[in-house]
């Protein structure tokens, strides 16, 4: 009987898509364009402000809201078929009750996890992108669409549904909204591009819906909903009222326009249906040039109690570089080094979350200090795991807007087993989209 019902949750999910993609590509939008935002200037004037939960500048809550509803039930079907999939490729075990499962699983973590790489960093950046997308086509910005995206990976799916399964993943909680923002405004213009083509990719009206629903399946399933049911339960498509003050005698006139476009006559070849343009947010600091990530290496020098020799490590960092001045990223470094006792290899891994503090914000040269915190993992399959507390000092020399090489010497204090290591790491940094700008 239950797998009956995980078939029926995932045979309606599969419906409901070819009921999305089937027909004209702007049918069963309860929105029929998606016009320009006249946005206030005085809004950047505190870039990290947020609007999500009181919008004023145009953005549709309404729609986002009845969109989010929807991801709540999709995700019982999501849920469905990760339950059903080979637990070597997803990680979950459901054997257990899973109302104690959840309980017990959000208590223990969260950890850093064995899981398929491919289900980490592709998947969760795809699902990261597709919440993005239900903020940013309601007209947020890009910071709003990273919160709301981070609201929904972390409390909706990550400590909600997938915790039912397993303990939450630190890697999922960092990936799922930070990589998701960099796919999701890509997957954003991309669509605004294709639908400016008439909704075709490569001339072809069926491939263009096709990658119009991949690009953002919640749209897709909320207009599959739709006309399946013959009623408009869910706000698709696009759709936006603009703001503006216009100086007055008395003060300032705060008006509100609501765009229409009606053909008139019979010349000229027809209005296009969903016809689309960007909502203006020209002069917005916060973008996604604010991620970056980083690739390198360095040497490490191990406290005597360990019995392991010194040794050369890789390393990794994603995050977001918020201003010249301040940055937050996770880090994470491994390397084979040697058991002095016995000559065999022992994996060394160690990740943390870590906050840089730069001077000299204004020059290409700039120094930092770092601290965070984080784990230490010895043979990953024993899980000899020790907590630590870090800082240390760093150099970051800014090549281009989007490219920086930066080095650093870090402390690790190791507080369950009272030890003290250090990290001399070097990494070439590269930031998305724009990279970093003369805006702040």
């Amino acid at each position: 009987m239950k797998t009956a019902r995980k078939n029926l949750l995932v045979s309606a999910l599969g419906f409901l898509t070819v009921a999305s993609i089937g027909g004209s590509a702007a049918s069963g939008q309860t929105n029929a364009y998606w016009k320009t935002i006249e946005i206030n200037p005085a809004l950047y004037a505190h870039p990290y402000r947020v609007s999500l939960f009181n919008p004023q500048n145009g953005e549709d809550g309404a729609r986002a809201w009845s969109q989010t509803k929807s991801v709540f039930v999709y995700g019982l079907g999501v849920m469905g078929i990760l339950v059903v999939l080979p637990e070597e490729y997803t990680g979950w075990n459901t054997d257990s009750d899973i109302f104690r499962k959840w309980y017990d699983n959000i208590s223990e973590g969260p950890e850093w996890d064995r899981n398929n790489w491919a289900y980490n960093y592709i998947g969760h950046t795809y699902s990261g992108g597709v919440y993005y997308q239900v903020a940013r086509k309601s007209g947020y910005r890009q910071w709003d669409s990273f919160l709301y995206s981070f609201l929904m990976s972390t409390f909706y799916w990550e400590c909600g549904i997938e915790a039912f399964a397993e303990v939450p993943s630190i890697q999922d909680l960092v990936v799922t909204p930070v990589l998701g923002w960099v796919y999701g405004e890509w997957a954003y213009q991309t669509e605004i591009k294709i639908r400016a083509n008439h909704s075709e990719v490569l001339g072809s009206g069926l491939l263009g819906s096709i990658v119009l629903f991949i690009l953002d399946p919640v749209d897709g399933l909320g207009r599959g909903v739709n006309r399946l049911s013959g009623q408009n339960w869910i706000k698709s498509g696009y759709g936006y009222f603009s703001y503006s003050a216009l100086p007055h005698e008395t003060g300032t006139d705060h008006r509100i326009y609501l765009h229409l476009r009606i053909p008139l006559g019979v010349s000229g070849p027809p209005e296009q249906p969903g016809k689309t343009a960007q909502p203006e947010h020209r002069d917005d600091p916060v973008d996604t040039g604010i991620v970056g990530v980083s690739i390198g290496g360095g040497y490490t020098l191990l406290d005597d109690e360990w019995n392991v020799e010194n040794g050369l490590y890789g390393k990794m960092t994603l995050g977001l570089y918020f201003t010249p001045r301040l940055s937050l990223r996770l880090a994470y470094a491994a390397g084979d080094l040697t058991d002095r006792a016995t000559g065999n290899d022992v994996r060394y891994e160690n990740y943390s979350l870590d906050m840089q503090l730069y001077l000299n914000k204004n020059r290409r040269i700039r120094p930092y200090f770092t601290t965070g915190f984080g784990e230490q993992i010895w043979n990953k399959d024993e899980e000899k795991i020790s907590f630590h507390w870090n800082g240390g000092i760093g150099l970051h020399l800014k090549i281009h807007r989007k490219w920086a090489l930066q080095a650093d010497w870090i402390n690790f204090y190791n507080t369950s087993e009272n030890v003290y290591d250090q990290q001399f790491s070097t990494a070439l940094i590269y930031r998305f989209g724009q990279g970093e700008h003369n805006r702040w």
